[in-house]
């Protein structure tokens, strides 16, 4: 199934793709080369957290690759005017002003205020444009939120 992605999503999936295939690679190589040298494995602690730690980093590149594989750059036009992909979008609820980032699913992160658009949120604010009144249903209730800016 095809996971939209922003250009900058993309660029971290490469980014943490390339360290874990280089750097961390040969740094946990190199502690099992070290652990190896200590001599008996089988009550070596050292030896059995570095495989553990490169299987973790083995599993954790498939999981990019993947990614890579089943992710498609989500096109995004500012002219639109409309919530897409991509799109920063000042908000207005009771009383507070935020901006949000709708970004796709492997790329959200509500502590940096990225948020999915698989969410209730994104996909309210999709579509949307300035101005709009957007209700969005979430755990604590209704919230409603007014559209200030689309960038």
């Amino acid at each position: 199934m095809t996971k939209f992605v922003t250009e900058e999503g993309l660029k971290k999936i490469k980014d943490e793709l390339e360290h874990r295939k280089t750097t961390l690679r040969q740094g946990i190589a190199g502690a099992i080369k070290e652990a190896k040298e200590q001599g008996d494995l089988s009550e070596n602690a050292e030896y059995s957290a570095a495989k553990a730690q490169q299987a973790e980093n083995e599993s954790k590149i498939a999981e990019l690759e993947f990614m890579l594989k089943e992710s498609k750059v989500a096109t995004y036009d500012k002219d639109l005017g409309v919530v897409q992909l991509g799109s920063k979008v000042g908000v207005k609820f009771n009383g507070s002003e935020m901006e949000f980032q709708i970004v796709g699913s492997n790329e959200a992160s509500p502590s940096d205020l990225k948020i999915s658009n698989e969410s209730p949120m994104g996909k309210a604010f999709m579509g949307k444009k300035k101005g709009d009144k957007v209700d969005v249903v979430t755990p604590g209730g209704e919230v409603k939120y007014t559209i200030l800016d689309v960038k």
